[in-house]
């Protein structure tokens, strides 16, 4: 039987994916148990008991957002923590229905876990609240971590700090990421690996307006210059429309002769439950180039 190619998240100490269903997901994330809607999870759920754990409810009010609702008996803080391996990242429910940490991305945090060489470097734009970077920091890679939007930063350098490491254990930058790559193009710096995890739209510190379409293959040109040889370029988005071909063709197109792409699905894989098969999450679209290594 042939089935879609797929990245499952590696399973994560502080986080879980319990059930989904009926177009919601079920996740334990750091000790609370969040009940939130997911347009993929298009079956039944597998066991209605395990709903009824759910500390938080989030209920869509727009397309613009919604609201959390305590509906166990627990009292929920504004915040908490999620320990995943080396970091400590803080947990905020918002009103767009994020907490501040994407789990289907430990696929690709994995290739952090061991830096290719002492000094190795890792470009993360879109860096979000940067749990790529205070990994792959904790981890020993010297991190330049890139985001247009300041509260981002903020909860990237909290992160950073719960995570017993020092303010100066990467650099924090609220730059356009397509200007940025593209500097660093012109002033000759390169980086053992380079993560991408780009919107559909959005805009810039001055105001530069980002659209995925038109942005991408600039980006992607500008990431795959600045790999070092044996350096690994990660691609990966949420943006309905695409598919993972559509990104394995922008990385083949920046592709030399020895170099690898592969192309798929980031997943979480649901929990087991007697008596029931466990699932696959879809939870965006993801590809990577693998530069051939020196000589």
């Amino acid at each position: 039987m042939l089935r879609p190619t797929a990245f499952p998240a590696a399973s994560l100490g502080g986080h879980a994916l319990l059930d989904s269903g009926e177009g919601r997901k079920l996740e334990r994330i750091g000790g609370f148990v969040l009940d939130r809607p997911d347009p993929q999870a298009l079956w039944g759920v597998r066991a209605p008991a395990l709903w009824e754990q759910a500390d938080l409810r989030f209920e869509r009010e727009s397309d613009r957002g919604g609201r959390w609702e305590q509906v166990g008996a627990r009292a929920v803080p504004d915040e908490w923590e999620l320990e995943l391996g080396r970091a400590r990242l803080l947990i905020r429910p918002t009103p767009f229905k994020h907490v501040g940490v994407f789990p289907e991305q430990a696929a690709n945090w994995a290739l952090l876990e061991h830096p290719p060489r002492p000094g190795a470097r890792l470009l993360n734009l879109f860096g979000y609240t940067g749990a790529a970077s205070v990994l792959a920091a904790a981890a020993g890679w010297e991190v330049t971590h890139v985001d247009a939007s300041k509260q981002s930063l903020d909860w990237a350098t909290a992160n950073l700090r719960r995570s017993g490491l020092p303010g100066d254990a990467m650099r924090v930058l609220c730059e356009d990421a397509l200007r940025f790559a593209q500097r660093e193009v012109r002033r000759g710096n390169r980086y053992d690996a380079v993560f991408l995890d780009p919107p559909h739209y959005g805009r810039g510190p001055r105001g530069e307006v980002w659209r995925l379409e038109e942005g991408l293959p600039p980006l992607v040109e500008a990431a795959a210059s600045l790999l070092e040889p044996g350096g690994v370029l990660v691609l990966s988005t949420y943006a309905v429309g695409h598919s993972p071909l559509t990104l394995l063709g922008l990385l083949e197109v920046q592709a030399a002769e020895g170099d690898e792409v592969e192309a798929g699905e980031l997943a979480l894989r649901e929990e087991p439950v007697e008596g029931a098969p466990s699932r696959l999450l879809p939870a965006g679209f993801c590809a990577r180039l693998h530069r051939a290594g020196p000589g």
